[in-house]
């Protein structure tokens, strides 16, 4: 099959290898995109804010720009299991350039363990949710008011967790637009 969009997925850090596949057959369905996994890399250490023990997320955006432009690809999504925050906000689940060509996402806050929850599958749902919504962004769709839209701000795990990992029709109509 020949896709339209290339959709590059690096990790960043020591990310599990099968939520990467798990995650990027999902990515591949909703974006009908070809994903390649790519090399590990590490968090810039610019990035890292001692006195919030956190990564600040922008930076290791522009640094997943920098490190893997590349012509091949389309759109990059960088997966890590940092803690991840910009200025105003107490942590993000991730970030996009909107639109643009590079999106991130952190596992820290997304990971049912961090909360004395029972995992099961909560991780890898919230995870394609977040990846999903993030590289949305890249294609200039907005948060959306549907609460049941992938689109729709997560304020904290509960919306998350509302959300499905689809998008509303108001949504796929816009990003079917962007793809053509």
């Amino acid at each position: 099959m020949k896709y339209k969009l290339v959709i590059g997925l690096t990790p960043i850090g020591n990310i599990d290898r099968n939520i990467l596949i798990k995650l990027s057959e999902k990515i591949k369905l909703k974006f009908n995109a070809e994903v390649k996994i790519k090399s590990s890399i590490e968090p810039p250490e610019d990035a890292y804010n001692p006195f919030r023990k956190q990564y600040y997320s922008t930076k290791i955006l522009y640094h997943l720009l920098d490190a893997l432009s590349s012509t091949e690809i389309d759109k990059i999504l960088g997966v890590t299991d940092v803690d991840l925050y910009v200025p105003r906000l107490n942590f993000v689940f991730g970030e996009a350039l909107c639109p643009g060509k590079v999106a991130l996402i952190s596992l820290f806050r997304l990971n049912p363990n961090l909360y004395s929850e029972k995992n099961g599958d909560k991780l890898l749902e919230r995870t394609i949710k977040e990846a999903v919504h993030e590289l949305g962004h890249t294609f200039g769709l907005m948060h959306c008011e549907n609460s049941t839209c992938v689109m729709f701000f997560s304020n904290s795990l509960f919306d998350t967790d509302k959300k499905t990992e689809n998008f509303c029709v108001k949504c796929k109509e816009k990003l079917e637009g962007k793809i053509k």
